[in-house]
């Protein structure tokens, strides 16, 4: 049952493949057809052999000077629509790629978009992403509509080839049974060709770390103020050197496939051939002059075809376990599976004896956790590095799902709601924020600025934030782009100004519930305070929870949890945690002296 499935393998991912290129750009692969079908059958039989016999019948025939000018101009007009018909479907065909890289360079961003964030932890699932992209990137598309048009343009070919061959000598076409060997050994060749591919995948995937390092700006000054490029440099080698060893281990079998086939397919054929056909014209002499020469002509044409189409066969096959690899990345199912119940307005948020082990790690990340948060409250969460802070925000928004207990959203579990549905009930300041090469205002509405409502509500935003005291101090205000790597206009932020531009993505957004994970990790502990402060007037009436294991946010929360080894060690008031002298306490005690500017009653 398994040689079964293996030898179907091949045959479904031909098939894959097929639909993949027909969804994307229909017309794509009959392009590909016309223009191989075009050139193999006008070059390969039209003008090698038919021309050929004609004009030789004509010439040993005597033949009139009108004959032979009329045969020619069939000739050129044969050649011109031959020609006619390569450059349409040349054209035509660039057409279709185009269309057909822009919408699978969708598919596959779309999807890589839509896998769980568990998949971006996990090197095979890398591997698989590269395996997957590869079909656009090392154009592996081309090379298979390529060889599959050929084997339909050869076969074409091939036909007409055999039919003028048995018309003259049927035993001429037993010599070709040798090249059988050819479809044998490229066959093989085309086996290890994907298996040396598959093995390099993820020394490819490393050497295309150290390029992306090298030239992105976050990562330059560290670059050139410590030795780490001498190890990244390192790493690259070692990529290098293991893949030259992996040719090496393969290399050696691959020519041998190469050389065998080229034997069977070339070399053999045509000296059995010049033999055969040399015996029956100088020694038999019951083969015509105009027919000896044609028929070396069509049986070189047609070992010529039949080489290219079994090297075809072979590589089609390779180029279609390229499409297993796509379609292995785009099958992929999300472990975290959406609901279908739409979430209404937010009233309360329970998380009822949870626990969470990231994969491969050796203990809970969250312990049995048990909280539960109410409609305009504002939560701190607080706690050491490694409590389950971040953790517990990755739950909630349903980027892993907890081993067990229940997550309750309104009273109800929040597997069964949408996951769209109920994220954009969330607005998220991560530790970890990024900004973009875009706008400013493009950076903070997360999508293209095309309404005056929209650029007022990325102005608001601004100002809810405190990003508006640098933005419009800028020639070009929330129009100016981030880096200068596209524009030499463009500006770059100090860590605090991207942190303010992040908590303004929060506002921008229609939200019940705010979570700030470590929202002020590049801010002084007096502008973090500062900022605390402005964030709590500009969500009013609105439910926030707080991230942090700095202790800023939690004097202002109506509710404070102490997470200490993903689990809740103590919650309540600031006044209630510093009264019961604990671990609050103790971590309060050691951070007040960053917070000189606050009153003696709030350091208490």
């Amino acid at each position: 049952m398994r040689k079964i499935k293996e030898k179907t393998k091949p045959f479904k991912c031909l098939i894959y493949a097929l639909k993949t290129i027909h969804r994307n750009a229909p017309g794509y692969i009959f392009a590909q057809l016309l223009m191989q079908i075009s050139y193999w059958f006008f070059t390969g039989f039209v003008k090698d052999v038919l021309f050929l016999k004609l004009l030789l019948d004509l010439i040993i025939g005597g033949g009139t000077f009108k004959e032979y000018a009329l045969l020619v101009l069939i000739l050129v007009a044969s050649e011109l629509i031959a020609t006619g018909l390569n450059c349409f479907s040349d054209y035509y065909g660039t057409i279709r790629w185009k269309r057909f890289y822009k919408n699978l360079n969708n598919e596959i961003f779309q999807k890589a978009v839509s896998v769980d964030i568990a998949c971006f932890e996990n090197p095979e699932f890398y591997d698989k992403y590269k395996r997957a992209t590869e079909i656009i990137t090392e154009d592996h598309v081309l090379y298979f509509s390529w060889y599959l048009s050929n084997i339909v343009a050869g076969s074409l070919t091939g036909i007409f080839l055999v039919l003028y061959v048995i018309s003259i000598d049927p035993k001429i076409l037993l010599i070709l049974l040798v090249s059988v060997f050819v479809l044998i050994f490229e066959t093989i060749k085309g086996k290890i060709d994907v298996k040396k591919d598959k093995e390099m995948t993820v020394h490819k995937r490393s050497k295309d770390y150290v390029k992306r390092t090298v030239y992105l700006k976050e990562f330059s000054k560290d670059m050139r103020t410590s030795s780490i490029f001498e190890v990244m440099h390192q790493r690259f080698k070692n990529a290098v050197t293991h893949n030259r060893e992996i040719i090496k281990k393969y290399g050696w079998k691959i020519a041998i496939c190469e050389t065998m086939a080229g034997f069977f397919g070339k070399a053999l054929p045509v000296a059995i051939t010049y033999i055969y056909a040399a015996f029956r014209f100088v020694v038999k002499r019951d083969l015509a002059v105009s027919d000896f020469s044609v028929i070396m002509t069509a049986m070189s044409n047609l070992k010529d075809v039949f080489n290219d189409v079994g090297e075809a066969v072979s590589n089609v096959r390779k180029e279609s376990e390229y499409f297993g690899n796509l379609k292995a990345f785009m099958e992929y199912e999300s472990k975290v599976v959406s609901g279908t119940k739409e979430a209404d307005e937010l009233r309360t948020l329970e998380f009822r004896n949870v626990s969470f082990t990231y994969p491969g790690a050796e203990k809970p990340s969250i312990s049995n956790l048990n909280l539960k948060i109410d409609k305009g409250q504002t939560t701190a969460i607080v706690g050491k590095n490694g409590a389950g802070k971040s953790t517990f925000v990755k739950l909630l928004l349903r980027f892993y799902d907890p081993d067990s207990g229940e997550i309750l959203y309104n009273g109800i579990n929040i597997k069964e709601y949408d996951i769209e549905s109920l994220r954009n009930r969330f607005a998220t300041v991560f530790q970890d924020y990024k900004v973009f090469a875009l706008t400013i205002a493009e950076n903070v509405l997360c999508k293209e600025i095309e309404t005056d409502s929209d650029k007022a509500t990325v102005k608001k935003a601004l100002n809810n934030s405190g990003a508006n005291m640098y933005v419009d101090k800028l020639e070009s205000k929330e129009d100016t782009v981030l880096t200068r790597e596209f524009d030499e206009k463009g500006t770059g932020l100090s860590g605090g100004e991207q942190q303010k531009l992040a908590v303004a993505r929060m506002f921008a957004k229609d939200f019940d519930l705010a979570i700030l994970d470590e929202p002020s990790s590049a801010l002084d502990p007096i502008a973090e305070y500062q900022m605390y402060k402005s964030l709590i007037e500009a969500t009013q009436d609105k439910t926030v929870i707080y991230i942090s294991h700095r202790l800023s946010s939690a004097v202002l929360s109506d509710r404070i949890f102490v997470f200490d080894n993903g689990t809740i060690s103590e919650s309540g008031t600031h006044e209630e945690l510093m009264a019961q002298s604990q671990g609050y306490y103790e971590m309060f005690t050691l951070q007040a002296s960053n917070y000189k500017n606050e009153k003696e009653g709030e350091v208490q």
